[in-house]
């Protein structure tokens, strides 16, 4: 207890002596040395810039300042749409995390940034620095947006304080270690002491793919018509009792399995039995079958991938195509192709069980667009969800997760899950602002959530849906709900394009074209924009739709009407869920 004599007003001094009796000794003795340290020392401060597309950045600047400020490290967060490379001159430290998505791209709420700071010739004579990558070795410019930000640092004159660290779709290690050696690189000799995990509390875990939520599934059902090329899948999934909460917007991660004949196809290829012993990092040992069908990525393959099994097997063939000459001939190459079709080419007479895990990575999860709203479906959740099927190479091919839930996920099917918030992706919180969504295909998914969001809510603003597909007969997703929303106001209006009824194909952004000045009168009104669906393709011509409406209808030229669109995107009034599809060319999903 304090003594009564203490210097402090006697209510100070009893709330004092009721906190101290809640710790032991060493979390007393650590907050003793931070009082001392806290009186000597002037705090390191550090900005922390992130770009992202689908949450992942945002999430570990957010982690990244709170272990900084554990140490003693004064740390904000901000995006890299709030800022310009100007406002970089105005600070000491700056820690980058900045994902790469599609073919090289930066986040679409950083590119103005990155333009701007790949243009810059000004130095930054001041500046410490280091950069953390997030991408996917299954793309040929793996973490490119992370490279170049962090060589044009460089060639600035800003001072690197940490090697750059890519990461894969499995980040969270690759960025712990990456921070640990920033941090360390910051922190302050005589900075607090920091309480570590075995003398703080414990907390409650969240889930997350470390820890994912294990639930049931409760319908899986086909929503195209007999006679569709398509087979999109609704599939919903019990929430009862697991404590799992998520809003409308947001994504689901589902785990899967690989399917049972992709596994023993690669087996078969291999020349190896599956009842072998292997070892994989951190899970340990287990059979050879097992671990193909839980834990590795067995069909992406990458320049990655290749490397590893040169590594191995030294082919004359092997070491041509990796090449810096021949990349040309590699991208061909593993266009359409799986791990599978790289054993049989390079390793013909079998390959060691060690030696083939070793060349593949974990087994991602993947991201669906929740399709329902907790307020409208109490204890569910709803995705839609389009399932993958191709041949190719003389091989029939299938999408791991989109199969997996096709074709494994029936009623009374276990799965395993978590959310992923998604910031970026959000109904206004005006309830009576106007709501413009363009979806096409799956697309549709989370706009399906926002109208039952804001039906739920009594939100009275106007909801306007631009949806597309391939035929009216077939492929006209949730049709009765979208009539029953259009019946009871809840949907003001709705505008479909079908691309295989007519000669000519149709598509959302010739139906927005079509539409253009009441499109633009809603957006003077305030209307929030809002696109789901295939970046590769549909996102672009959606967004070049838009510009030309801002010129026609605004009297702007090309860079006045980008400059109107670009507004949008800072104020959040235009905002994307967009994803790369990467065999479109043979999937019967081609609108």
């Amino acid at each position: 207890m304090l003594p009564a004599n203490a210097p402090l007003p006697e209510f100070a001094r009893l709330v004092l002596d009721a906190a101290l009796a809640q710790l032991d000794a060493s979390q007393k003795s650590w907050l003793a040395q931070f009082l001392q340290s806290s009186n000597t020392t002037t705090a390191t401060k550090a900005l922390i810039l992130y770009g992202s597309e689908s949450g992942n950045s945002e999430k570990l600047a957010d982690l990244s300042a709170k272990e900084a400020k554990k140490r003693g490290i004064q740390a904000s967060v901000k995006n890299m749409a709030d800022l310009t490379p100007a406002d970089l001159a105005k600070h000491e430290n700056l820690l980058v995390i900045i994902s790469t998505w599609g073919d090289g791209e930066p986040p679409d709420t950083a590119t103005t940034f990155y333009n701007a700071l790949m243009a810059r010739t000004e130095p930054y004579s001041n500046l410490s620095f280091s950069v953390c990558a997030l991408g996917d070795t299954s793309y040929e410019k793996f973490c490119q947006t992370g490279k170049d930000i962090d060589a044009k640092l460089e060639s600035l004159g800003a001072k690197r304080i940490a090697t750059r660290q890519d990461c894969d779709v499995d980040y969270e290690e690759a960025h712990k270690d990456w921070l640990a050696s920033a941090l360390a690189a910051l922190r302050p000799v005589s900075a607090a002491p920091v309480l570590s995990s075995a003398d703080a509390p414990a907390a409650t875990k969240d889930y997350s793919l470390k820890n994912p939520c294990i639930a049931e599934v409760s319908e899986n059902i086909l929503l195209n018509g007999k006679g569709t090329a398509k087979e999109t899948i609704h599939l919903e999934i019990s929430l009862a009792g697991t404590g799992l909460t998520y809003t409308a917007g947001d994504a689901l991660a589902v785990i899967p399995v690989n399917h049972a004949d992709v596994v023993e196809d690669l087996l078969r290829t291999a020349q190896l039995t599956g009842e072998e012993e292997v070892e994989l990092k951190v899970i340990g040992k287990k059979s050879l079958r097992a671990a193909l069908t839980e834990d590795l990525d067995i069909t992406g393959l990458s320049r990655a991938v290749l490397n590893k099994l040169n590594t191995i097997r030294k082919d004359p063939a092997l070491e041509h195509l990796l090449a810096e000459e021949n990349k040309e001939a590699l991208k061909e190459y593993t266009w359409g192709r799986e791990i599978v079709d790289a054993i049989a080419d390079f390793a013909p007479s079998g390959i060691a069980a060690q030696d083939l895990v070793n060349t593949m990575r974990k087994l991602p999860p993947r991201l669906y667009s929740i399709s329902s709203s907790p307020l409208a479906h109490e204890d569910e959740v709803h995705l839609t969800v389009a399932a993958v099927r191709y041949n190719t190479q003389g091989r029939k091919r299938k999408g791991v997760a989109s199969t997996y839930i096709a074709d494994v996920l029936k009623p009374g099917a276990k799965v395993k899950i978590y959310t992923h918030a998604n910031k970026n992706f959000r109904l206004p919180e005006n309830p009576e602002a106007p709501v413009i969504m363009v979806g096409p295909g799956t697309g549709i998914a989370p706009f399906r959530a926002f109208i039952e969001h804001r039906a739920a809510l009594g939100h009275p603003g106007k909801n306007w849906l631009f949806f597309g597909d391939q035929r009216y007969m077939f492929d006209f997703l949730y049709q009765t709900e979208w009539q029953d929303h259009l019946a009871n106001g809840t949907l003001t209006k709705l505008d479909v394009a079908f691309s295989r009824d007519q000669p000519e194909k149709i598509y959302v952004q010739d139906r927005m074209v079509a539409k253009s000045a009441e499109l633009y009168q809603w957006l003077n009104e305030g209307a929030y924009f809002y696109v789901c669906g295939d970046a590769s393709r549909m996102a672009n011509d959606v967004l070049e739709a838009l510009i030309s409406i801002y010129q026609a209808h605004g009297s702007l030229s090309r860079e006045a009407a980008e400059a109107e669109v670009e507004a949008l995107k800072k104020s959040k009034r235009y905002q994307r869920d967009v994803y790369w599809w990467k065999f479109l060319v043979w999937s019967a999903q081609c609108f």
